[in-house]
């Protein structure tokens, strides 16, 4: 969520979204802090890995030791990313459920205008 894989290069200093009498400087979190909503736009990131099922030939060995050339025979998808976006929808649907109930579990005694269902 919000930044992705650029935090890992970032400083603590540089990832706090400070926020001021007009608002949140930034949104490096993603609009998610500590499991709750901070009010900013929710935003994530996704990345796959390439497809290796693929017709150009690579190498393995057998159950033998021995090296030899594989080809990869059959149908096989080489883009999976069309199949893959029910399924990031599903996967972020899950997270805001789960940030959801956690923020009413931990804070159920307190009022809000959220409503219940």
């Amino acid at each position: 969520m919000g930044d992705g894989f650029a935090v890992v290069s970032q400083r603590g200093s540089q990832h706090r979204d400070e926020i001021r009498h007009d608002g949140f400087q930034s949104n490096h979190a993603g609009g998610i802090l500590g499991g709750i909503s901070s009010g900013q736009t929710i935003s994530a990131n996704l990345a796959m890995k390439p497809t290796s099922s693929i017709t150009v030939p690579g190498k393995t060995i057998t159950r033998d030791g021995e090296e030899v050339e594989m080809i990869t025979k059959g149908r096989h998808d080489p883009c999976v990313g069309i199949r893959a976006v029910p399924i990031a929808e599903a996967m972020m649907a899950i997270v805001l459920m789960d940030h959801l109930l956690r923020q009413r579990a931990q804070n159920g005694d307190v009022n809000s205008t959220v409503p219940r269902w």
